[in-house]
């Protein structure tokens, strides 16, 4: 393979490793020798890639952003486009602002084939729509509370205008079609709830941080959720 080619795997081979690897399991898997390796990973830490090396135990590569030039194929900017254009029509200010940021950032590391799959896509969202309802409380506020991960109690009119107090713990905001929901754990109820975020007539921080961690608590809904839809579509033996 091509030297180029030979760093970007490189560096894919590193994403994918939880903890750090040796310089001989990492020539193995590329078919290199470690001389090489290490000048691979020399020339890539030059380039800015946040790559760890300590003697005796092996590279990891840090959290950071480090987008190198022809990264991404045409197929791969594409469907980046698509989702920032999408979120650029049905997300938030803060969202919609972040979006052009990022393809921002995108294009300037791009290769001039990539960038034209940028500038001159060959797939587009749909319509934006009518817009959404508006929010009393802005979703930079749930947000925040999310991130967090603060108990909130707040002001809720269900779909048949009945007022209620609830304390729950949010967990991530959902951007659908038509509206946006809040997913919460609801104290009230005892069980996860979805809740419009146009509905929602005020929101304070309750006190102190709800127990869990909140990855462990969404995927415990999402599994919920994935239960519920195959009970709903398997048919009855009886």
């Amino acid at each position: 393979m091509s030297r180029t080619t030979r760093l970007l795997t490189l560096l894919q081979v590193l994403r994918g490793k939880k903890r750090p690897v040796t310089a001989a399991t990492l020539a193995a898997e590329l078919e290199i020798s470690e001389r090489t390796l290490y000048r691979d990973i020399a020339e890539l830490t030059a380039l800015g890639a946040p790559i760890h090396g300590e003697a005796g135990v092996g590279y990891v590569l840090r959290s950071g952003l480090f987008l190198p030039p022809l990264m991404l194929n045409a197929d791969e900017t594409e469907a980046i486009v698509l989702g920032l254009r999408y979120v650029d029509q049905r997300g938030d200010e803060v969202l919609g602002k972040a979006a052009a940021d990022a393809l921002a950032k995108i294009a300037a590391v791009l290769d001039p084939k990539a960038r034209d799959a940028l500038l001159n896509p060959t797939v587009m969202p749909g319509p934006a729509g009518y817009g959404f309802p508006q929010n009393v409380v802005p979703l930079n506020v749930l947000r925040q509370a999310i991130r967090e991960q603060s108990k909130l109690r707040i002001d809720y009119a269900d779909a048949q205008q009945m007022p209620s107090q609830r304390s729950i713990w949010p967990l991530a905001l959902g951007f659908l079609n038509e509206v946006r929901i809040l997913v919460a754990w609801c104290e009230l109820r005892g069980a996860y709830r979805t809740f419009r975020t146009d509905r929602i007539a005020a929101a304070t921080a309750a006190d102190g941080r709800y127990p869990g961690r909140r990855s462990d608590l969404l995927r415990t809904w999402q599994q919920q959720m994935q239960q519920d839809e195959t009970r709903r579509f398997t048919p009855d033996k009886n």
